[in-house]
């Protein structure tokens, strides 16, 4: 790993070679590169490849990761110059929401590795040692929180080339760095997407050129321009407008802002450094008058393969389902992030946590979680087996959040369980499974510490139904839901599904444990929270939700809940009275107790909060809170308002699963369940998913003339399609025509 002596701006690195004589032809020549900072690797002067911000966010204390390129067939005769441009991101820029920054390295470093293979078996390595160059760039900064600045004017187009100019170069030196660090990358990189153009260029009351893009996206804008030498163009970004200005204050302290220094000749800028959240952008100093065709905005996340479809009839559920995809596209760059504008961006386990059905049913995201499992691993293996708040975790070198460091917390935590479980079931991988077993038991073995006398999970910190809507808006955690039920009903899921982990995995002695410690947990919600009519401790939505969704109850106080918690939704008039703990099972637990009006009502409701409002309101993805637009359009005034946060987007799952009616019956879709619930008056019904064997589908319409369902199912495997009105059809591989009776609306 090799760092700059004199550079303090994003530097360049490079280094000169020639292929070793007298070896025959190349027949292979891979490039393994990595950073402290995000490096973009050159050979010749160009990228060796789409990827950007490599290496990413993980656990640099414990977890590097390196990518690796194949170059074979850029390596000809004669002398070759190897490149590598830095920035600051996660490693040295800024993290978290008190201004830190640099919480992982005061050096950016780099490391390259080219190993190159002759036809006659000779092997050359090219590799970053103190023979290397460095200059600085034409980025004066770059920071992922408050943007990126480029003076065009230093720009040296051939800064890599053979018979390039050698002014300004200097020397390199060690960056003392445990190599036993560096890990194979095995997510999908970062990559730009998808290119959107501006859908209007206005002007605000104070004067300001505001550039609608139509969409709340992630990345960065891109153009071409010509204008006099040092003119500056600033363009700041952000996902609302307020007062018909451009609306910064949701950001708090993230500038989002990058600054292009013009050259006086034509310019083409691309701040690949840094990331925005934004549907509009302020554009000012630019040279004449700004047009539509003159800007685009580049779409940037993992790359991650999507795999599941879904839309029906009603065009207001397919425009939510749509902000969920978005929602998860602007958040997976790299880390699943909560949201990706402010000065937070940070991996928040509890938003996973009950996202993780959804994002495997999407995108193929295997790799992408799986290696974030792993730095949840290297984590909670560093600390009292604490799965941690965020991953990677940075709030541990926050010295004023104490309040949130070192406590396992009931859904966050439980991500350590919940989330491979997820995994498990959308892909089937037992070896992914084997892997995250051992953070998910010590997880379930520290809540079980944490116990009361009494057998419940009652003390201690705990978020507990976040953000329910009718806490108060400055205390986000005081909400209806006792948190001392959700904490029980959350860990007895989790001891239940650890259970039937370690009896897979073969840890026979573990799963009787973990089996037990649910009875025990079950037995003490019971005891202690469940009346013997069926009221559940705080009698609100969320409870009721869990309690049924997570199967502490049945028989006849099953169904005594489910009818409190219809009663319960009818009373608020179907509009959402549930936080993060309990929206991603509201609609689920009115569906499995019989209830199905009910939750179709419930999706369906327009007016807030409901998941529907926001759609009402223009939203083009999920936001943080159910009223981040207040009803008279003004922005909601809190400083905690994203308008881009996945989490409240879970109920997607219940779209693919009860409107859809798709789900696995065994892991990875080896046998499937295709059973569609219609109601709500949609009439037709699409989802499909690319399975490990293939593509499931089912296409459904409810007309006057019966309900039919054409039905894929993928070769391999075999399907339970279970009809409306209940009768069940075994379905082997291939195409179906299924007709029945058509269902009441």
């Amino acid at each position: 790993m090799i760092t700059t002596d004199e550079v303090d701006q994003a530097p360049l690195l490079r280094t000169r070679f020639t292929l070793d004589d007298g070896h025959g032809e190349v027949t292979s020549a891979v490039l393994h590169v990595s950073a402290l900072g995000v490096v973009e690797p050159h050979l010749d002067g160009e990228p060796v490849s789409e990827d950007v911000l490599t290496p990413g966010w993980s656990s640099y204390e414990w977890r590097l990761r390196y990518v690796s390129h194949d170059v074979t067939a850029r390596l000809g005769r004669g002398e070759h110059v190897l490149g590598l441009a830095l920035g600051n991101g996660w490693a040295r820029g800024r993290l978290g929401w008190n201004d830190g920054r640099a919480f992982y390295t005061g050096e950016l470093g780099a490391f390259a590795q080219l190993e190159i293979t002759f036809a006659d078996g000779h092997r050359q390595v090219v590799a970053t040692g103190p023979d290397w160059q460095a200059r600085p760039s034409a980025v004066l900064a770059d920071d992922l929180y408050d943007g990126q600045t480029i003076d065009a004017r230093l720009r040296e187009p051939r800064w890599a080339a053979a018979d390039g100019p050698e002014t300004g170069w200097t020397g390199v030196h060690a960056l003392e760095f445990d190599a036993r660090r560096l890990t194979e990358h095995i997510g999908p990189p970062v990559r730009r997407h998808e290119v959107l153009r501006p859908v209007q260029v206005t002007r605000s009351p104070s004067g300001k050129t505001l550039v609608d893009f139509g969409q709340n996206l992630v990345g960065w804008l891109r153009f071409t321009v010509r204008g006099e030498a040092g003119t500056v163009i600033t363009v700041r970004h952000a996902e609302v407008l307020e007062n018909d200005e451009l609306g910064t204050r949701p950001l708090r302290s993230a500038r989002a802002t990058d600054r292009f220094v013009l050259s006086g000749g034509l310019d083409t800028f691309e701040p690949t450094l840094t990331f925005h959240g934004f549907r509009y952008a302020e554009v000012s100093g630019w040279p004449g008058e700004l047009g539509r065709d003159d800007l685009e905005a580049v779409v940037v996340h993992s790359a991650m393969r999507r795999t599941g479809e879904f839309d029906c009839s009603n065009e207001l559920v397919n425009q939510l389902h749509r902000n969920v995809v978005w929602g998860q596209k602007g958040n997976f760059l790299d880390v699943p992030t909560d949201c990706p504008q402010r000065d937070e961006r940070l991996g928040w386990t509890g938003d996973l946590a009950v996202f993780g059905p959804t994002a495997a049913y999407l995108f193929d995201v295997s790799s992408f979680l799986r290696d974030w499992l792993r730095d949840l691993a290297a984590e909670q293996a560093h600390s009292p087996d604490i799965a941690p708040l965020v991953v990677p975790d940075m709030v541990k070198f926050e010295e004023n959040d104490d309040v949130i460091q070192a406590r396992s917390v009931a859904v966050w935590s439980d991500v350590a369980v919940w989330l491979p479980w997820s995994l498990w079931l959308a892909y089937g991988d037992r070896d992914a499974l084997a892997e995250a077993y051992p953070a998910a038991s010590e997880h379930v073995r520290r809540a079980e510490t944490l116990l009361s006398p009494n057998g419940l999970w009652d003390t201690g910190f705990q978020y507990g139904d976040w953000l329910d809507p009718d806490a108060p808006e400055d205390k986000a955690s005081a909400a209806k839901a006792d948190k001392g039920v959700v904490a029980t009903a959350a860990l007895y899921r989790s001891a239940r599904t650890a259970a039937d982990m370690a009896r897979l995995l073969g840890h026979a002695e573990d799963a009787e444990a973990f089996a037990s410690l649910a009875d025990r947990l079950r037995t003490a919600f019971g005891k202690h929270y469940v009346s013997a009519d069926g009221i559940v401790f705080s009698d609100c939505a969320t409870v009721y939700a869990l309690a049924i969704e997570f199967g502490l109850l049945d028989g006849d106080l099953r169904d005594r809940a489910g009818a409190r918690l219809a009663e319960l939704v009818a009373a608020s008039g179907y509009r959402v009275s549930t936080g993060f703990a309990g929206t991603p099972y509201v609609t689920g637990a009115l569906t499995s107790t019989g209830h199905l009006d009910a939750a179709y009502r419930l999706l369906l409701e327009e007016s807030c909060p409901s998941w529907l409002y926001p759609v009402t309101m223009g939203a083009t993805t999920i936001w943080e809170r159910w009223d981040s637009i207040l009803p008279d359009g003004r922005v909601n005034p809190g400083d905690m308002t994203s308008f881009n946060h996945y989490a409240l987007g879970a109920v997607a799952d219940w779209l693919h699963r009860v409107v859809a009616g798709l789900s696995p019956l065994e892991p990875g879709y080896a046998r499937s369940l295709i059973a569609p619930r219609p109601g709500g008056g949609i009439t037709w019904a699409h989802g499909s998913l690319e399975t490990p064997y293939g593509k499931l589908a089912v296409d459904w319409r409810n007309e006057p003339g019966g309900f039919e369902a054409d039905v894929t199912v993928p070769p391999g495997t075999t399907a339970l399609l279970r009809l409306p009105d209940g009768t069940e059809h075994e379905l082997d591989a291939g195409e179906h025509t299924v007709r029945a009776a058509t269902v009441g609306q």
